[in-house]
C-alpha cells in the first residue's frame, strides 16, 4: 500500500515552482492595477477610509443641525423662526463673497468651506446653546441672583464656550488639511466661514425672539424690537463674530508659517489668537454694562479700528502671496518648465482672469470657425483638426443633405461643442494657475525651512500637472501678461525686411528657424506644392 501510494503521488503532475531567476520576468508581466482580478482585502481600520470619515462628519453635522433646528424653533415658535431665518440669511452671501474674494490666490475647495460653515451653524451653535444655558442656570442657582448670572454668563461664559467651539473647526482643518493650510489668509478664510455660520444661527434665535416679543406687546414697524435687533446685529455689526474668530484664524495662520523646528510657536500662537478672540468677545458682550453709551464707545473706539486693521492685514497678506509667486516661479522659468511671461501673469489677479477669458474665447471661436468652414463646403459634421476638403461634394444647403434644416442642426451642434471646448480650455487655465500657485508656496516653505518630508515628490507631481496643461495655459498667460502691461512685447524695427521676400507655401528657405512666419494657406480648390525639407 505504501509503495502504490508513493507511485501514485509521483505520477501526479507536479506544480511548477517559482524559480528565483524568473522573478523579474514574472513581475514584469503582471497586469496593471486597474486590470487586477484578485485584489487585497481591507481588514479592519474602517475609520481610515475617506468615505467612512466623510459620511461620519456629514452624519454628525446633520444630527447637530436637526437638534439645533428643534431647539431654536422651540424657543422662537414657528412664525418667529421663519421671520428670523428670512432676516438672518441676508448678510450671509455678502460675508461669504468677501472671504471668497480674499481666497482667490490659492482658493480652498468648497467642500472645506461648506464644512466650516456647517460646523459653525450646527455643531458650534449647539454646543454654545447647551453650555451657555447650563452654566447660566448653575450660576443663578449657586448665587441666587438671576440678573447677575445672565451678565456673568454673557461676559465670561459665552465668549469662552463660543470661541472654543468655533476654533475647533479651524483646528480640524489645520490638522487634516495641513498641506493646504499654508498662511495667514487660509486661517482667516476658514475662521470667517465658521463664524459666519455661527452668526447665522445666532441671528435666527435673536431675531425670532424679538419677533415673538413684538407679537406679545403689539409693536410693529421701525419702532419694533425686531427692527432694532435687525439694525444692530445685521446692519451695524454683521462682522462681529467673524472678527472675533478671525483672531483665532490668524494664530493658526502664523503657526502655519513657522518652521517645523519651532514647535513651541506652533502651539502658542493658536492659543494666543484664541485668547484674544475670547477677550474681544467678552469686551463686546460686556459693553452694555459700561453705561448708556458703552456700546457706542466700544463700537467706535475699539471694534471699527480693529476691523480696519485686520482688513489691511489680510489685504497685505494677499498681495504678499502674489509677490511670492513673482519671486519663486522665475526659478522654474529659468529651468524651462515655465515661459518667462507666466510668473508675471500668475502674480496678477487681473492677468489671471484675462488668461481664462482669452483661452475660453480662443478655443471656442477656433472650433466654431473650423466648423463653419467645413459646413460651407459640404462636410456635414465638424471634422477633427485642420484639413482641406476634397473638391466635388455638393454644398450642405443642397437637397442631397436635406436642405437648411441639416445646416441649422449642424451649426447648433457646433455651437454647443464650441462652448464645451471653451469651458474646457478655461478650466485647464484655472487648474494651471492653481498648480503653479501651490508650487510657488511649496518652494517658499522649503526655503524657510518648513518643507514637508515629501517635498521632492510633491514638486515633481505639480510640475507634471503643469506640463500637461502648458499647451493651453502658456499662450493665454503670455497674452495676458502683454495685455496688462506686465510684459512688454519685443521691439520690431520698422523698415525693409532683412531677408528676401518669399511668396510660396511652407517654410521660407531664406529665413533661419527663429524668424519663420506662419505658413500661408492656399485658397480653396488649389493643391499646395510639396514642402521642401
Amino acid at each position: 500500500m505504501s509503495d502504490g501510494s508513493v507511485q501514485q503521488k509521483q505520477s501526479q503532475p507536479a506544480v511548477p515552482l517559482l524559480e528565483e531567476q524568473r522573478v523579474g520576468e514574472i513581475l514584469a508581466a503582471v497586469p496593471e492595477r486597474g486590470q487586477w482580478r484578485y485584489r487585497p482585502r481591507r481588514v479592519g481600520l474602517v475609520w481610515r477610509s475617506k468615505t467612512f470619515r466623510a459620511g461620519a462628519v456629514f452624519t454628525v453635522l446633520a444630527l447637530c443641525g436637526l437638534v439645533i433646528l428643534a431647539l431654536v424653533r422651540d424657543q422662537t415658535g414657528t412664525e418667529g423662526f421663519l421671520v428670523g431665518l428670512g432676516l438672518a440669511v441676508l448678510p450671509v452671501p455678502l460675508l461669504m463673497a468677501a472671504f471668497r474674494w480674499l481666497d482667490r490666490v490659492e482658493p480652498w475647495s468648497w467642500r472645506n468651506l461648506l464644512f466650516a460653515f456647517a460646523w459653525g451653524a450646527c455643531a458650534a451653535a449647539l454646543v454654545a446653546i447647551i453650555a451657555n444655558s447650563f452654566a447660566t442656570r448653575w450660576i443663578a442657582t449657586a448665587t441666587a441672583d438671576p440678573a447677575g448670572a445672565d451678565t456673568l454668563g454673557a461676559t465670561v461664559i459665552a465668549p469662552v464656550v463660543e470661541e472654543s467651539a468655533k476654533a475647533a473647526a479651524v483646528l480640524l482643518i489645520f490638522l487634516f488639511r495641513r498641506r493646504h493650510f499654508s498662511g495667514i489668509l487660509d486661517g482667516v478664510v476658514i475662521a470667517g466661514f465658521t463664524a459666519t455660520g455661527f452668526a447665522f444661527t445666532e441671528n435666527i434665535l435673536y431675531l425670532g425672539n424679538a419677533f415673538g416679543e413684538d407679537q406679545q406687546i403689539g409693536r410693529s414697524g421701525f419702532a419694533s424690537v425686531t427692527a432694532a435687533t435687525f439694525f444692530v446685529r445685521v446692519v451695524m455689526t454683521p462682522f462681529a463674530h467673524p472678527l472675533f474668530t478671525v483672531l483665532t484664524g490668524l494664530g493658526f495662520g502664523f503657526a502655519a508659517l513657522c518652521a517645523r523646528r519651532h514647535r513651541i510657536r506652533r502651539v502658542l500662537l493658536p492659543l494666543l489668537g484664541l485668547i484674544l478672540a475670547m477677550g474681544m468677545h467678552a469686551l463686546w458682550n460686556g459693553s452694555g454694562s459700561f453705561g448708556p453709551y458703552g456700546f457706542y464707545v466700544v463700537y467706535g473706539v475699539f471694534m471699527v479700528p480693529v476691523f480696519g486693521l485686520i482688513t489691511w492685514l489680510v489685504i497685505w497678506s494677499r498681495q504678499r502671496e502674489l509677490r511670492t509667486l513673482a519671486t519663486e516661479l522665475p526659478a522654474y522659468a529659468a529651468a524651462g518648465w515655465l515661459t518667462p511671461a507666466e510668473p508675471l501673469a500668475l502674480s496678477s489677479m487681473r492677468a489671471r482672469g484675462m488668461a481664462r477669458d482669452m483661452a475660453r474665447h480662443q478655443h471656442a471661436s477656433a472650433y466654431g470657425n473650423a466648423t463653419a468652414y467645413s459646413t460651407s463646403y459640404g462636410v456635414p459634421y465638424p471634422s477633427p483638426g485642420y484639413g482641406y476638403p476634397a473638391p466635388g461634394p455638393p454644398p450642405v444647403h443642397s437637397p442631397a443633405y436635406g436642405g437648411s434644416r441639416v445646416v441649422a442642426q449642424v451649426r447648433r451642434h457646433a455651437k454647443a461643442q464650441a462652448k464645451a471646448r471653451g469651458r474646457a480650455a478655461a478650466r485647464a487655465v484655472v487648474e494651471y494657475e492653481s498648480f503653479a500657485t501651490s508650487l510657488a508656496f511649496l518652494r517658499h516653505r522649503a526655503r524657510r525651512g518648513a518643507a514637508d518630508p515629501d517635498f521632492v515628490a510633491r514638486e515633481l507631481e505639480l510640475l507634471h500637472h503643469l506640463w500637461q496643461r502648458r499647451g493651453v495655459a502658456g499662450p493665454a498667460l503670455t497674452y495676458a501678461a502683454q495685455a496688462t502691461g506686465r510684459l512688454r512685447p519685443r521691439y520690431v524695427p520698422v523698415g525693409p525686411a532683412p531677408y528676401p521676400p518669399y511668396g510660396g507655401y511652407g517654410p521660407n528657405p531664406y529665413l533661419p528657424p527663429h524668424a519663420q512666419q506662419p505658413y500661408a494657406r492656399p485658397p480653396y480648390g488649389s493643391v499646395p506644392p510639396p514642402r521642401s525639407r
